[in-house]
């Protein structure tokens, strides 16, 4: 059901990505290409790690893209989950907590320390499913984000 993502499966992790986009309310703002998915994922220095959830047929119906983060305060790496989703037709079914667990499960073995990703605050049914499996929000923190023209100005500076 969960595996390590392959190169085959760059054309239904974008097709997925592109679906998160749209129930998120930005797909204008995923303009990631198929190329430049395979040359994060899978080029001689990967930026990023997929896993996928398949179906009984080895359809992709859900993944997980992952990289690595580092704690100066525990002084070891984490995981920082970047997207995480299933096709709706197939939630229910487990895929989502198989690939939650699977990346804790990474981070024990591994002996990384903390697991961490962001959800949208309107995002209620994946809130009660993060805090179902006994993740908590951190609610001291702000994200903040530098991109488009503030980061080009920013540079500038």
């Amino acid at each position: 059901m969960i595996r390590p993502a392959t190169p085959a499966d760059i054309p239904a992790i974008h097709a997925l990505i592109r679906e998160l986009a749209d129930y998120e309310r930005a797909l204008h703002e995923a303009k990631a290409t198929e190329e430049q998915l395979h040359e994060a994922l899978f080029g001689p220095h990967p930026a990023a790690y997929a896993h996928v959830a398949t179906d009984s047929t080895d359809s992709v119906i859900g993944y997980a893209v992952w990289f690595l983060n580092f704690s100066t305060w525990r002084g070891v790496h984490g995981i920082y989950l970047e997207d995480l989703y299933v096709r709706p037709t197939a939630r229910g079914g487990g895929h989502g907590k198989a690939l939650l667990t699977e990346l804790a499960r990474l981070c024990v073995e591994r002996g990384y320390q903390r697991l961490e990703w962001s959800v949208l605050n309107w995002n209620t049914p994946a809130i009660d499913f993060y805090e179902s499996l006994g993740a908590r929000p951190q609610n001291d923190w702000t994200v903040y984000r530098l991109t488009d023209e503030a980061l080009v100005n920013a540079a500038a500076h």
